[in-house]
């Protein structure tokens, strides 16, 4: 057996620097969140128990932590049922040539380009522009038109969108047309040929998707910051907690987001790895 010279160890060394540096402050917020009620924000830890938690979810600590996870989880499920459908579909129409289709295309993921608080400054001009046209109009009773379905939704989709397209088109990129043709010439009409050919196959990738759209929406802070409207999301509420706050609290809140983020991630995969295995079954049984 060869022997690992130097260099082996010293980028193995360098690159568990890096995993340490990359995980280690979350790894401080979780054992910190677990502190005993009279632990603080630094080690050394102040016994271990689980009273931050019961404390979060009892509704009387540093926020209703029950109303801002259920703003956020309501929000992230929107953006990612709305991303899924519109990379779907735009997928499918720009597997043939559309006229203007380059500059829809750049138009979509520009806004991968543009800094985060700048988009969500130009959402909330727009909507103010709006509120001004309404309030023109003589409409009485109205506040503004910016809310978490409104301003926030698009302002998530800015940013969950683009990479729902560039997955997709990456997908149909390397999709062999001639499974659809098979289909049409034992006449399958266009519904079916997708519903029974296409979509079994990309269905892996439709969950990744998925998995983007959601968890991209949970942790959005920038660009949720001036186009959400009058109510927070979790990351919001985080944030305004940051310079307040003295106890685990923050910790305890910390650690269920991060939790909820890697429960997502998981079922994603497990999904994805399902799919894949169907797929595989399916495909050497129809080998025989």
């Amino acid at each position: 057996m060869r022997r690992r010279g130097i260099g082996f160890w010293a980028l193995g060394a360098l690159f568990w620097a890096y995993v340490l540096f990359l995980y280690g402050p979350t790894l401080t917020i979780l054992v910190l969140s677990f502190q005993g009620p009279e632990g603080g924000l630094t080690f050394p830890m102040s016994g271990v128990s689980l009273h931050w938690f019961r404390k979060l979810f009892a509704g009387g600590g540093i926020v209703d932590i029950g109303a801002a996870f259920g703003r956020s989880m309501r929000l992230g499920l929107l953006a990612m049922a709305i991303t899924v459908v519109m990379s779907v579909a735009a997928g499918m129409a720009f597997r043939r040539r559309l006229p203007g289709g380059a500059v829809l295309l750049y138009t979509a993921i520009a806004s991968l380009i543009v800094p985060s608080i700048v988009t969500s400054l130009g959402i909330a001009l727009q909507f103010r522009l709006i509120d001004d046209l309404v309030n023109a109009w003589g409409v009485e009773d109205w506040t503004t038109a910016m809310g978490l379905y409104t301003s926030g939704l698009g302002a998530h989709l800015t940013w969950t969108l683009p990479f729902g397209l560039l997955i997709m088109f990456a997908v149909f990129n390397r999709f062999d047309g001639r499974l659809e043709e098979a289909a049409r010439d034992l006449g399958a009409t266009s519904w079916q040929s997708f519903r029974h050919v296409v979509l079994p196959i990309i269905l892996p990738s439709v969950v990744g998707i998925g998995l983007f759209g959601f968890t991209l929406s949970w942790d959005e802070l920038a660009r949720s910051s001036q186009a959400i409207g009058s109510v927070n999301t979790l990351p919001l509420e985080l944030q305004g907690l940051m310079t307040t706050v003295t106890k685990p609290d923050i910790y305890a809140l910390g650690t269920v987001t991060t939790g909820v983020s890697f429960l997502v991630i998981g079922a994603a995969l497990v999904a994805i790895r399902v799919l894949q295995a169907r797929q595989a079954r399916f495909g050497s049984d129809a080998g025989k």
